[in-house]
């Protein structure tokens, strides 16, 4: 049994000019010491998915339906004293911005020592040591003297590390990572994401990593789920969707990778922008955007406008495209053909 299972996971937010489907029909599942990597363009409703998960989605938010199953526990429906225990203490999360994150008028040891006693009844002496040694687990120099520092003392990569400190406190089974290098320059950001690895890798801890930067999915991640518009269009191991995407919009990522463009030319680009959820269009939301509506003689798919495309699988991958089922047809036909 898979340590988390989501399935069928529709969330909305009940506005004034109607409600609007964030997700639709979420489904995944994340195994003991796996990591799944989020990816899509902002507004494709990966931290949403993520917030879903513990239930963090503030009003006019809703869950609408499905189901989040942790360690065989229903989480959906759960009430706020049961749920705690889960959310914090078995499921961790690290946001974007860890000065959002931390308490500017503590300091780093009183937050970390707060934390453990809101989930364990423990002396603050034990506290503040274990909370000591995860500052050395994140490799923090000198963490005796951070511990008596503010969060604007520290750098913004020492303030990461304080972050994944205090996610690592209780030793949680899974860590929910919601774009933990935004505001780090690159070299920080590449040992945050090795620091975040190896921990990982030690511990037998989950990741589900929420980004947009393919190359740190491809680097860290074990699985992907590809999002567009509230919905996931692909699936499967990273390797495969990054060797090979099949889905027009994962194709459109890669391809606008920096290293994609030829040197001097103008870097690639998905046309368009993702439409707003209020005013998604028929059928394939991404049918608008997509460079392969029509055929290579000149027809055009009119279910690409007209159905939402289902879920085929394309080797290890799952992939919801109209084009990719189209092809998979063919090829099915052409093998029953030969003799």
């Amino acid at each position: 049994m898979a340590l988390l299972e989501v399935r069928d996971l529709d969330v909305r937010f009940a506005l004034r000019q109607g409600e609007v489907r964030a997700l639709r029909n979420i489904n995944f599942t994340l195994d003991r010491g796996e990591r799944l990597g989020l990816v899509g363009e902002s507004g494709a409703g990966k931290s949403v998915a993520a917030f879903s998960l513990l239930n963090l989605i503030a009003k006019p938010g809703y869950i609408a339906g499905g189901s989040i199953r942790f360690d065989g526990q229903e989480l959906i429906g759960l009430g706020e004293r049961r749920l705690r225990r889960i959310r914090g203490n078995r499921v961790s999360m690290i946001f974007q911005d860890p000065m959002m994150t931390l308490n500017p008028v503590l300091t780093i040891g009183e937050q970390m020592v707060e934390c453990l006693k809101a989930h364990r009844r423990i002396a603050s002496r034990e506290a503040r040591a274990i909370a000591l040694h995860k500052l050395q687990q994140v490799q923090i120099p000198s963490p005796e003297t951070r511990l008596d520092q503010y969060p604007h003392e520290l750098s913004g990569g020492m303030r990461q590390r304080v972050i994944i400190a205090i996610a690592l406190l209780l030793d949680p089974d899974i860590i929910i990572a919601d774009e933990p290098t935004t505001a780090l320059d690159v070299t920080i950001q590449a040992e945050i994401m090795t620091l975040l690895l190896e921990l990982c890798e030690k511990h037998n801890v989950g990741l589900i990593l929420i980004t947009h930067d393919l190359g740190v999915v491809s680097q860290v991640t074990q699985r992907m789920l590809v999002m567009y518009a509230g919905r996931v269009i692909e699936a499967g191991p990273t390797r495969e969707i990054i060797n090979d995407p099949q889905h027009p919009y994962t194709q459109g990522l890669m391809n606008a990778l920096p290293q994609m463009a030829t040197p001097g030319s103008h870097l690639n680009q998905i046309r368009g922008s993702m439409p707003p959820l209020s005013q998604l269009p028929s059928g394939c939301a991404f049918h608008p955007r997509c460079d392969f509506v029509t055929r290579a003689d000149g027809s055009e798919r009119p279910a690409c406008s007209r159905q939402v495309p289902d879920f085929v699988a394309s080797g290890n991958c799952r992939v919801a495209c109209h084009m990719v089922a189209e092809m998979l047809a063919q090829e099915a036909a052409t093998e029953e053909d030969r003799p």
